[in-house]
């Protein structure tokens, strides 16, 4: 009875470790499947409002569209109106047309910075995170650019679809290549296996 248990005990036990590896080897294979080592390939990057929508333009993609650029443009002409309530708070301080002028300027090379800025970004990656983060501050300045840009943007394409999609191709033509590369094509290898069993 005794030896018995002991082999019960060993079955168990190794049933067990077979379990854990089993439990191991699944938490691996879905660790590859999100590191896009999975048999679907490169997975698309979601745009902000819009997700993976852009890749079939289904999901309310057209919606999304019109709500973006609404949403950009009625920000647009708050800012403005903000902006312009600023300056009348200036101009009752009486702090003088020089300060007046400046401030005016101000606002309009940050703005157009920001568009120029803004419009770039939705058709190749910054240049470096140095360069995006000392431009941050700027965009602030001029955040009715930035949602002017949004909104022209908005207009043809989800904001930044171009450079994505782009992006994605590459990306789902490199991943073609390598698995035809891996797999070659069967018959071919069927027709060598022939010929080599016959000579």
């Amino acid at each position: 009875m005794s030896e018995q248990n002991e082999t019960g005990s060993e079955q168990d036990g190794a049933g067990g470790a077979g379990t854990g590896t089993g439990r191991a080897g699944t938490g691996a294979g879905g660790a590859a499947e999100k590191s896009g080592g999975g048999p679907g390939g490169p997975q698309p990057e979601p745009i902000r409002f819009f997700g993976t929508t852009w890749v079939g333009h289904d999901g309310g993609y057209g919606l999304r569209r019109a709500a973006v650029a609404a949403g950009s443009l009625a920000a647009a002409v708050a800012g403005c109106l903000v902006l312009r309530f600023a300056y009348q708070g200036l101009a009752i301080a009486d702090v003088g047309g020089f300060v007046n002028t400046l401030v005016v300027l101000m606002f309009a090379i940050c703005s157009a910075i920001a568009f120029r800025k803004t419009w770039e970004g939705f058709t190749r990656r910054p240049a470096g995170s140095t360069t995006e983060d000392s431009l941050r501050s700027l965009k602030a300045i001029g955040f009715v650019g930035s949602l002017l840009a949004y909104f022209l943007r908005a207009l043809t394409e989800a904001p930044g679809e171009k450079l994505h999609r782009e992006e994605y191709d590459r990306a789902r033509s490199r991943y073609e290549k390598r698995r035809g590369s891996r797999t070659g094509n069967p018959a071919a290898r069927k027709a060598k296996g022939g010929k080599s069993r016959r000579r």
